[in-house]
């Protein structure tokens, strides 16, 4: 096997890619302190692809800097969250409603289907399952908004999010999906806007509300 060379694009694109995953879902906890050399050892890196990803990341907030150059997963304070959560209730309600006049039947149903496997997960007490189908259900929806700048915004916000998420989830005791998405279902049944922003609203704000609760 030929060894990775150090500037090879490809693998710091694949090392980012595979970290941000890692993130989003929650698979690091909170405050996880990471190193470069660290990265690199266990991707089998040099330090170029892994201190490369390492500033992407650190510039969409997914992950945070020190001047020793050791890096960490987010720890957020409740104040943070209650932001985040307010930019979620913003931007969430907006693309759910300009996806809305190109919700065909077809999407309901496959969304639906992830809302199954939503409900699988649940059964399984599989936290990352979870967190994957949860925001699978959600960008779904959101691409036939078209916005693709608003939902990039959005997926920072849950980079954010990610390890908090995951640290809610063992304290929330889940036994069913999250109602709202019924809710959200059939509002895109009915072509309710008004129903659909409030569902999607909820939605996002349930959950993170037990994140400051505690």
């Amino acid at each position: 096997m030929i060894p990775t060379r150090p500037t090879d694009p490809a693998a710091h694109e694949r090392l980012y890619r595979t970290l941000r995953s890692q993130i989003m879902l929650g698979e690091l906890p909170p405050g996880k302190a990471l190193t470069l050399r660290g990265i690199a050892r266990d991707h089998h890196l040099s330090m170029t692809p892994a201190r490369e990803a390492v500033r992407r990341l650190v510039a969409e907030g997914a992950l945070t800097s020190s001047g020793s150059g050791r890096v960490s997963t987010p720890a957020l304070s409740d104040e943070r969250i209650e932001e985040l959560a307010a930019l979620r209730a913003l931007i969430e309600p907006e693309l759910a409603s300009r996806a809305l006049p190109r919700a065909h039947f077809a999407l309901i149903d496959r969304l639906a289907t992830m809302n199954g496997r939503i409900a699988d997960a649940v059964e399984r007490h599989d936290a990352v399952g979870y967190i994957r189908c949860n925001l699978d259900f959600h960008r779904m929806l959101y691409l036939r908004a078209q916005a693709p700048a608003m939902l990039a915004m959005l997926e920072t916000i849950w980079l954010q999010l990610g390890p908090t998420m995951r640290a809610l989830y063992g304290r929330v005791r889940r036994n069913e999906p999250p109602r709202h998405h019924r809710m959200i279902l059939a509002a895109l049944r009915a072509g309710d806007e008004p129903a659909l922003r409030l569902a999607v609203r909820a939605d996002v704000t349930h959950g993170l509300r037990h994140l400051t609760s505690s």
